[in-house]
Parts: structure tokens; C-alpha cells; sequence
């Protein structure tokens, strides 16, 4: 995907009274490879992710467009009013959206549609086994390693979290092969460790609307770095400003 526009919404109502939404009547340009929609809760990244999965068909519990779960009938308000211009490269041979608080249930029809399948194809069991065996990251991992592939269009809710730091690093050299892959991914996260990868662009979401930051700006990374840097100064006047002292 090259762009994301908003075309002849509403004047009113949720979502689009949200600035953020309200700013892509501008238009929102997306790197060839990774771009990061981060910010507070609240400014709307889930709500694009949400529309932007419903716009390009994928089911919103998190799923491909070959599904159909319970929400594949359940199109977002914000879906119908986006325009996703293209690339000129080839439409993407594959494609997912990573719903973090819902991926229970994506797993749950996995193990359905298997049991329902007189032989087993390699899909549903991830890696042959299925996904609710694993702990939650592990399940999260086997997504990322058996089922992405290359030339995919990807888009990912809040992968972090399921995932240790440590994983958090992992994926990071996951999506590195899948970019290397000819894949394209737009990904909403709080984690300063993904959202370092390189060359990505970030957006910051906030009730001005939407920029473009870099990773060093970010609130995310500047609270992290400033509570590392002075853990018990922060904690200590958190802790009073708690107690009303």
C-alpha cells in the first residue's frame, strides 16, 4: 500500500470526530516496509488498524480474507470510507491482521476448522500443532514463522503483547526476513524495542492529529529512557504524588 485517505465521511460521530481520523483527509503515505502507528490509548490506532483490516477484507478478530469467523459479517463505520491507493508493484500474495486482544478466538476457529478437515493441510496446526498448546507468545511466534510468508501485506495490532523482551527482539529479526521478503507491514504498538527498527517511519497519533516523529521523540521511548535513567527518583514521586503527599 502506498496511501491511506479518508473519502466523504461523516461531519459527526465516532470515529470520525477523532482528530486522527479527521487528518487522513490529508492522506497518510506508508513506507514500502514498515510503518508504526504509536501514541497514547485513546488516539485511534486501533480504530485505523480496524479499518484498514476491513477495508482490505481481512477479518477483524484477526484473520486473512479466506476466513470466517464470527465479525466477518461486522464491517467497522470507519472501513467503508477509506481509499487504499497501491503500490505498482504486484497486489501481495499474502496477507494477515494480528488482532492482539482477539487472537483467542482466531485460534479457537483454527482448531474448528481443523476438526472439521478428514485430514490435516498444514494451515490450521501451525507448525503441526495447534495454536492453543503453545503459551500465548509461543503462539504469537508460530504466527509470525509458519504462517507469514513473502510478498505479504501485514497488518499487526499490538504484537508485543504476548511477547517478552526478548521475543520482542526475535520478531524483530522475523520481520527483517519478511521485509527482506518483499512484505509490507503497518503495525500499532507501545513497544520501544519494535518500533526501533530501522528506517521505519513512525507516526504519532494525539488528539492534534497525526506526524510523522522520529524514534528518539517518541513519548514511548523518552518515558522508558527517562525512567531507566532515574527509576527510583520516578518511582519515589510517583509513589508520593499516589499517596496524596
Amino acid at each position: 500500500m502506498k496511501e491511506i485517505s479518508l473519502v466523504d465521511p461523516p461531519t459527526s460521530g465516532f470515529p470520525f470526530e477523532l482528530p486522527t481520523v479527521r487528518a487522513l483527509k490529508e492522506g497518510l503515505a506508508l513506507h514500502p516496509k514498515v510503518t508504526f502507528l504509536v501514541g497514547e490509548n485513546g488516539t485511534g490506532k486501533s480504530t485505523l488498524m480496524e479499518g484498514l483490516a476491513d477495508k482490505w477484507g481481512f477479518d477483524l478478530q484477526s484473520g486473512n480474507r479466506s476466513q470466517s469467523l464470527a465479525f466477518r459479517n461486522y464491517q467497522t463505520e470507519l472501513g467503508p470510507f477509506l481509499r487504499l491507493s497501491r503500490l505498482v508493484e504486484a497486489r501481495p500474495l499474502d496477507g494477515f491482521f494480528l488482532r492482539a486482544e482477539s487472537f483467542f478466538n482466531f485460534a479457537t476457529e483454527m482448531d474448528e476448522l481443523e476438526s472439521d478437515l478428514s485430514t490435516a493441510n498444514g494451515y490450521f496446526k501451525f507448525g503441526g500443532k495447534s495454536l492453543h498448546e503453545r503459551s500465548h507468545g509461543e503462539s504469537f511466534f508460530s504466527l509470525f514463522n509458519d504462517r507469514f510468508g513473502e510478498h505479504g501485506f501485514y497488518l499487526l495490532d499490538e504484537p508485543e503483547a504476548a511477547l517478552s523482551p526478548a521475543r520482542q527482539l526475535a520478531l524483530l529479526v522475523r520481520l527483517h526476513d519478511l521485509v527482506e521478503g518483499h512484505c509490507q507491514f503497518v503495525i500499532a504498538t507501545h513497544s520501544p524495542i519494535i518500533m526501533a527498527y530501522p528506517e521505519a517511519w513512525i507516526y504519532e497519533l494525539d488528539e492534534s492529529g497525526i506526524r510523522r516523529i522520529e524514534f528518539g521523540e517518541t513519548e514511548h521511548v523518552r518515558i522508558t529512557r527517562r525512567f531507566l535513567n532515574d527509576r527510583e527518583g520516578m518511582l519515589g514521586r510517583l509513589l508520593e504524588e499516589g499517596n496524596g503527599a
